[in-house]
């Protein structure tokens, strides 16, 4: 993993198990630890939705992509290619760019990541071929779907470089190489590097206590009483 600000250096083994821990815990849950943390814009645009809609969870480090809209004859993108050769296990591509009405990803794509290990894509731009990316089981969130694809209109310009997506609270997210990116039904949330296991461990504890509060309003416990006994979570 690329580190940075003064983000640990990890294994990839534990690398695959925080992405193991991060799957059982919500997007809500993270949002509000970032927020303790002093992180209050982390959380991507609202119509970041994933395709197709039942492929709703995501989570896995950050391997960044960018491009922008530039006329090119028919016939592929070399630099998307070599772009995409340097994903690795447990990685979510991160695509961001001005090409605004393109489809930056499809199926042969999705095949391709998933045959390197990489664990779904966040799309700041368009998707195609979504019923066949939904068969492959391989996860993506995007902008929007479209047929018309990127050759002779969008280029990759740059990977692994620090990219922006377009942002809930704030105009735009800043995604480095080596965060965390967490998605379900709530959204697509940015933990920084250096905080990953931070968050981790106390998004951890609030999942056990909603979990308890939970059982406890299934037994018959009044929400007064429980906000009593567990505060504000």
């Amino acid at each position: 993993m690329t580190t940075t600000d003064n983000a640990p250096a990890l294994t990839p083994e534990q690398k695959a198990d925080i992405r193991r821990r991060y799957l059982a815990v919500d997007t809500s849950n993270v949002a509000d630890v970032l927020d303790t943390l002093g992180f209050m814009d982390q959380s991507l645009a609202a119509d970041f939705a994933p395709y197709p809609a039942h492929n709703n969870r995501i989570a896995g480090w950050a391997y960044t992509i960018r491009g922008q809209k530039t006329p090119y004859p028919l016939g592929g993108d070399a630099e998307k290619m070599k772009a995409c050769h340097g994903v690795g296990p447990d990685e979510i591509t991160v695509w961001s760019g001005d090409g605004e009405g393109v489809c930056y990803f499809g199926e042969l794509i999705a095949l391709g990541m998933k045959e390197r290990g990489s664990v779904g894509a966040v799309i700041d731009g368009g998707i195609r071929d979504i019923r066949w990316i939904g068969e492959h089981g391989f996860p993506v969130f995007a902008r929007y779907r479209t047929p018309t694809q990127s050759i002779g209109r969008w280029k990759v310009n740059a990977w692994q470089v620090p990219v922006v997506m377009r942002g809930a609270t704030s105009r735009t997210v800043e995604v480095s190489p080596g965060d965390f990116l967490l998605g379900d039904e709530d959204g697509v949330i940015v933990i920084p590097a250096r905080v990953v296991e931070t968050v981790l461990l106390e998004a951890e504890r609030l999942t056990r206590t909603e979990v308890a509060i939970r059982a406890e309003l299934a037994s018959g416990l009044s929400l007064a009483d429980a906000l009593a006994k567990y505060g504000h979570v």
